[in-house]
C-alpha cells in the first residue's frame, strides 16, 4: 500500500510541485506587468486612461473566476486524486497564455482582440483556482505535521517567484529587442516562451506519484463522494471555510497584491516612473524578501501561525499611506528648482493637426537631467487655433520616464522589500494553516475556495479598484490604498477575535 508513495521524497515533490506552480505563477502574471503596454494593443489609440482601466478589469477578471476554479478542480482532487488535477490545470494555464501571445491587435480585429484576450483570462483564472490547492495539499501531505510550515512554504515563495521570472524575461526581451518593436510586438514574446516551460513542468510531475495520505483513503474506500457538499452543508466545516475566508485570506491576499502588484502600477503610472526602473526596484525589492517565506514558515511550525500573519497585516494597515506618500513626494518634479537641473536637452517640436478641425496641437518634448543624477521627459502643450482672434490653450506641462537617483532607487527598492516582507509574513504560514483547517478527504476542496475567494477576489481586484477609486473626481492619488487598508482592518479584527493559533483537532486526525 505504502511502496508507491515511498518513492517521492520530500525534496522531489517540492521540487515538482514548486516548478509547475511557479510557472502558472509566471503566465498569470505577465499579463498584469505589462498592462499599459497590452492595454496599448487591445483598445482603440485615443482610448487614454480607460484602455489601462479595461486592461486591468480584464486582468482582474481572472481572478474573479478562481474561486470557480476551486470549486470545480478542488473536486476532482478529492475524488481523482491532486496529481493529474493539477497536471490538467497546468496544461489548461499554458495553452491560454501561449494564445494570448497569438492574438492579434485592436488595428487588426477590432473590439474582438480583447474579447478574446477576456476569455484566455478567463480560463487562467480557472486553471489557477486548481493549481495551488492542489500544490500546497500535495506538499503537505507528504510532509511531517512538526515542519508542515518550513515544507508548504516554498510553495509560497513561487508566487512571487513567478512575478520576478516574468519581471526578468520583461526587461531582458525589452533591452535586446529595443523600446519600440518591444511595445509593437516584442510583448508578445513573454507569452510564447511559457510554452516551453510548461512542457518541462509537465514532464517533471508526470512523474511524480499520488500523495500518500490521498492513496491511503482510496486503498481503504473512504474518498469523499461529494466532495462539494461534504464541505459546504455540514455546519462545522463551513464555519471553519467562512473563518479561514474572512479572518485569513481576505486580508493575506489585500496585502499581497497591493505590495506586489499596485506598487508597482503606482510608480510606474502614478509617479510616471521609467519601465526600466520601475521594474528594476520590484526585482530587488523580491529577491531580497523572498528567503522570508521560508523563514516565516518555518517559525510558524514554533510559534503557530496566526500571529505572524495578522501581525504582516497590521503594519500593511499602519504603513501603506505613508509609504505611498513618500513615493509621490520623491518623484514630484514640479518642486525642483532651476539650481538643481544640470542640463535641457534642444526641445523637439511636432505640430499635429487635430482631428475635424483646422486648429494644431504644438508639442514640445525635452530632456531633463538634474545634478542628482535622476532625469525625465517634460512634456509641454498648447493649442493654436485657426481662429487668430481666439488665445493659445496652453495645457499643464506633463512629466514621464523619470529616472530616479541613485539614493532615491534605492529608498524605493527598500520600500518594496518592506512591503513584500509584509506578503511573507501574511502568505508563508497560511498554507498550513489552511491545510490544518480541513480533514483529508475534502482538504483540496474546503481550502481552495476560502484561498481563491480571499486571495484571488478580494486581493486580485486591488489593482482594479485602487486605481478605479483614485480616477474619481476629487480623490487624491492616495485614496485607492483605503480598500487593501479596509479589507486588512476588516479581516485583523475577525482573526484577531476568532483564530485559533493550535492546530484544530479535527484536521489533525485525517493527518
Amino acid at each position: 500500500m505504502n511502496v508507491e508513495p515511498q518513492k517521492n521524497s520530500i525534496f522531489k515533490v517540492i521540487g515538482a510541485s514548486s516548478l509547475g506552480t511557479l510557472i502558472e505563477w509566471y503566465d498569470f502574471y505577465i499579463f498584469g506587468s505589462l498592462a499599459t503596454i497590452i492595454g496599448s494593443q487591445l483598445f482603440p489609440a485615443d482610448a487614454g486612461a480607460s484602455a489601462l482601466i479595461n486592461t486591468l478589469a480584464i486582468f482582474a477578471a481572472g481572478f474573479i473566476v478562481r474561486p470557480f476554479g476551486a470549486l470545480v478542480f478542488g473536486r476532482l482532487g478529492d475524488l481523482i486524486g491532486r496529481k493529474y488535477t493539477f497536471l490538467l490545470t497546468l496544461v489548461l494555464m499554458g495553452g491560454s497564455t501561449f494564445l494570448i501571445g497569438l492574438i492579434p491587435s485592436y488595428s487588426s480585429i477590432g473590439y474582438a482582440a480583447p474579447i478574446l484576450v477576456l476569455i484566455l483570462r478567463l480560463i487562467q483564472g480557472l486553471a489557477l483556482g486548481g493549481e495551488y490547492g492542489g500544490a500546497a495539499t500535495y506538499v503537505a501531505e507528504h510532509a511531517p505535521a512538526n515542519k508542515r510550515g518550513f515544507f508548504t512554504s516554498w510553495i509560497q515563495t513561487t508566487a512571487t517567484g513567478g512575478l520576478f521570472l516574468s519581471l526578468g524575461i520583461i526587461v531582458l526581451t525589452k533591452n535586446l529587442l529595443g523600446a519600440e518593436d518591444f511595445a509593437a510586438w516584442g510583448w508578445r514574446v513573454p507569452f510564447l516562451l511559457s510554452i516551453l516551460l510548461v512542457g518541462v513542468s509537465i514532464y517533471i510531475r508526470m512523474k511524480m506519484h499520488e500523495s500518500p495520505m490521498f492513496t491511503k483513503l482510496k486503498t481503504e474506500g473512504n474518498i469523499s463522494k461529494n466532495p462539494l457538499k461534504e464541505s459546504f452543508s455540514h455546519k462545522a466545516n463551513f464555519k471553519m471555510v467562512l473563518l479561514a475566508l474572512f479572518g485569513a485570506t481576505m486580508g493575506q491576499g489585500v496585502i499581497w497584491y497591493t505590495g506586489q502588484f499596485y506598487a508597482q502600477s503606482f510608480i510606474e503610472n502614478t509617479c510616471k516612473v521609467d519601465f526600466n526602473d520601475s521594474r528594476y526596484i520590484l526585482l530587488w525589492g523580491i529577491a531580497f524578501a523572498t528567503p522570508f517565506f521560508v523563514i516565516f514558515g518555518s517559525w510558524s511550525d514554533k510559534v503557530g501561525r496566526k500571529w505572524i500573519m495578522l501581525t504582516g497585516m497590521l503594519l500593511g494597515i499602519i504603513f501603506y499611506r505613508p509609504i505611498y506618500q513618500i513615493f509621490l513626494d520623491d518623484t514630484d518634479v514640479t518642486k525642483i528648482e532651476q539650481k538643481d537641473i544640470k542640463e535641457v536637452s534642444n526641445p523637439v517640436v511636432t505640430k499635429t493637426l487635430i482631428e475635424n478641425t483646422s486648429d494644431s496641437l504644438i508639442t514640445t518634448t525635452s530632456q531633463v537631467t538634474l545634478l542628482s543624477g535622476a532625469s525625465f521627459t517634460k512634456i509641454q502643450a498648447h493649442t493654436k487655433y485657426a481662429d487668430l482672434s481666439k488665445p493659445v490653450s496652453i495645457s499643464p506641462d506633463a512629466f514621464k520616464d523619470k529616472k530616479l537617483s541613485t539614493p532615491v532607487f534605492w529608498k524605493f527598492v527598500f520600500l518594496i522589500f518592506f512591503q513584500i516582507l509584509l506578503v511573507t509574513m501574511v502568505y508563508g504560514p497560511i498554507a498550513a494553516f489552511l491545510v490544518e483547517l480541513f480533514p483529508t478527504k475534502i482538504r483540496y476542496t474546503s481550502m481552495s475556495l476560502p484561498y481563491h475567494v480571499g486571495n484571488g477576489v478580494f486581493g486580485g481586484l486591488v489593482p482594479f479598484i485602487a486605481t478605479l477609486i483614485a480616477s474619481f473626481s476629487g480623490s487624491t492619488p492616495l485614496s485607492g490604498l483605503w480598500y487593501p487598508i479596509g479589507i486588512a482592518a476588516l479581516s485583523f479584527v475577525i482573526g484577531a477575535i476568532y483564530l485559533s493559533n493550535k492546530k484544530p483537532d479535527h484536521g489533525e486526525a485525517d493527518h
